[in-house]
C-alpha cells in the first residue's frame, strides 16, 4: 500500500491544551521570548527536542513492573548490560541518568586542557563538556552537509582529508580521541555511511587514535545504511548496528532517543584503563556501576526500548512521518533541509527570514513566529546554540542558522502534522513582518537554555 500506517494502536490519550493566541503572547513574553521557559502545557504541539518525550510501549510499561531496585548487582541491570552486548559487542558498559553525564564523565577522565577533538559535529552539550575541560572541540563536517539545499545521502559524513590534515597538523599526542556524531544533529538529523565510519577508523588507526561515538541515534543511522547504502539492504538493523560498534573503541549514548525510554544514557569502551577511571568517577557523581543514577524500571524500559528502535516496522513509520512533513514543506516553497534528517525537519531560518542577519538571530524569530501562530515549540539550531565569541571578544554567527521540529516517538499522529504544516505555511507567508532579536541575559555556557531575549524594533 501506498499508505505508510502506524505499526500500534492508542491505547491512551493525553489532552492537550490550546489557548489563544492573545494568551501565547503574554505567554512567551513573560517567557523572555525564549521557548525553553515557557510551560509545555502551554504548547498545542511541543517539538522542542525528541529527547526523553516519546511514548513508551506495552511491552516498555510491563517491563517496568519487574524492575529489580536492588542497590548493586540486580537482574535489571544484567538484562540491561546484555542487551548493550548483544548490539555493541564492547567489553565495559555503564549506566548513566543520561546521556550529557556519560559525556562530562569522558570528558573529565580523559581530556585536559590544550587537548582537542575532531568529530563531524559536536552537538551542544558534547562541545560543551569538553570546552569545561580546557579541551577544544573541532567540527570536520564533509562539504555537502555544509549546504542545506544539497541532496545528498550521508551528509552526516566526517571529510577524511580534513581529519587526516587536522591530524598532522596539531599532532597525535593532542588528539586523545575523536568522535563522530550518529546521526549528525546539528548538521540536519543527517547519517553517516558505513564506509565513512570505516574510513574515519583507518586513519585515526594510523595514529593510534580511539574512535568514540555518539551513538544517540544509531537506529535511526542504521535504517539510512539499509535504504541508502549499497550492499546493506539485504541486512537487519541489528545487523548494521553491530557492524557499526566493530569500529568503536568507545561510545556515549542519550538513551532518551534511540533506547526510547524518558531518561537514561551510557558510556561503554573496550579500553581498561578508561573503564576503570570512569568507573571511579561514576561511583562519586552518578551512583553504584551497575545502576549508575538510573531506578531498575528504568533499565528494564531501556532494555526494550534498545530492541524496538531496530525494528524495520518502526523505523520504516519513523521516517515515513519526517519524509512526509519535509515534502509538504518543500512543495510550498518553505526552505528545509533535504534530503529528510532522521528525527526532525530542519527549517533553513537563514533563507526562510533574509531579511534578519545573523546577529538578530533569525532562528530565534522564527521559533518565536511558530509559537505565536500555532502553539509550535521548536529549537534554534543556529547562532544562539552554536555560534562564538572570538578573541576580541566579539560573537561570531554559526554557519548554519536552523530550526528543528523534532519528532517526540510514537507521539503525534498525521492531523498533528497537517496542522504544523498549516501553521509553518502561515508563517512563510508573513516573514517580513518579524523582527529580529537582542540577547539582554545570558550564561556563560549553553546560553540557549536560559537566555533572555527582547525584540530588537
Amino acid at each position: 500500500m501506498r499508505t505508510i500506517i502506524e505499526p500500534f494502536r492508542i491505547k491512551m490519550t493525553e489532552p492537550i491544551k490550546i489557548i489563544s493566541k492573545e494568551e501565547r503572547i503574554e505567554k512567551l513574553k513573560k517567557a523572555h521570548y525564549n521557548v525553553f521557559l515557557l510551560d509545555a502545557i502551554d504548547c498545542t504541539i511541543d517539538l522542542l527536542t525528541d529527547s526523553g518525550t516519546g511514548a513508551m510501549s506495552a511491552q516498555q510499561w510491563a517491563a517496568i513492573m519487574i524492575g529489580d531496585e536492588s542497590y548493586a548487582g540486580s537482574q535489571s541491570w544484567k538484562k540491561f548490560e546484555a542487551t548493550i552486548k548483544k548490539i555493541t559487542a564492547i567489553k565495559h558498559i555503564f549506566p548513566t541518568h543520561q546521556g550529557r553525564a556519560a559525556e562530562g564523565l569522558l570528558a573529565m577522565s580523559r581530556l585536559k586542557a590544550g587537548d582537542m577533538i575532531p568529530n563531524n559535529s559536536h552537538f551542544d552539550t558534547t562541545r560543551a563538556n569538553i570546552e569545561f575541560a580546557g579541551a577544544t572541540a573541532v567540527n570536520l563536517l564533509c562539504e555537502e552537509g555544509r549546504d542545506p539545499s544539497i541532496e545528498a545521502p550521508f551528509k552526516g559524513n566526517m571529510d577524511i582529508e580534513k581529519l587526516t590534515s587536522f591530524i598532522q597538523t596539531h599532532g597525535a599526542e593532542n588528539i586523545p580521541f575523536a568522535m563522530l556524531t550518529i546521526t549528525n544533529n546539528t548538521g540536519g538529523g543527517q547519517p553517516v555511511s558505513l564506509a565513512n565510519i570505516r574510513a574515519v577508523k583507518t586513519v585515526l588507526s594510523q595514529y593510534n587514535i580511539p574512535l568514540v561515538l555518539d551513538a544517540c541515534r544509531f537506529a535511526e543511522n542504521a535504517y539510512f545504511i539499509s535504504k541508502r547504502e549499497k550492499g546493506y539492504q539485504d541486512k537487519s538493523l541489528l545487523e548494521i548496528a553491530q557492524e557499526i560498534f566493530s569500529l568503536a573503541d568507545a561510545a556515549t549514548m542519550s538513551l532518551k532517543k534511540d533506547g526510547l525510554a524518558n531518561i537514561g544514557g551510557f558510556f561503554i569502551c573496550n579500553n581498561d584503563e578508561w573503564a576503570e577511571d570512569f568507573k571511579n568517577l561514576l561511583i562519586l557523581r552518578e551512583g553504584f556501576p551497575t545502576y549508575g543514577g538510573l531506578a531498575g524500571r528504568d533499565l528494564e524500559a531501556i532494555s526494550v526500548g534498545l530492541m524496538e528502535a531496530l525494528d524495520m516496522d518502526y523505523q520504516t513509520y519513523r521516517h515515513a512521518t519526517v519524509d512526509y512533513l519535509t515534502q509538504k514543506l518543500d512543495m510550498k516553497g518553505i526552505p528545509v533541509i533535504k534530503p529528510s534528517g532522521g528525527h526532525a525537519v530542519f527549517i533553513d531560518a537563514k533563507t526562510f527570514m533574509p531579511h534578519i542577519p545573523p546577529l538578530a538571530y533569525p532562528g530565534i524569530a522564527l521559533i518565536n513566529a511558530l509559537y505565536i501562530e500555532g502553539g509550535i515549540r521548536a529549537v534554534e539550531l543556529g547562532t544562539v546554540m552554536f555560534g562564538h565569541f572570538d578573541d576580541k571578544g566579539k560573537e561570531q554567527p554559526s554557519e548554519l542558522e536552523l530550526v528543528r521540529l523534532a519528532f517526540p516517538r510514537r507521539v503525534y499522529t498525521q492531523s498533528h502534522f497537517d496542522y504544523i504544516i498549516e501553521v509553518v505555511e502561515k508563517v512563510w507567508e508573513e516573514r517580513h513582518t518579524y523582527s529580529g532579536l537582542n540577547i539582554t541575559k545570558q550564561p556563560q555556557m549553553l546560553r540557549h537554555f536560559s537566555c533572555h531575549f527582547e525584540n530588537n524594533t
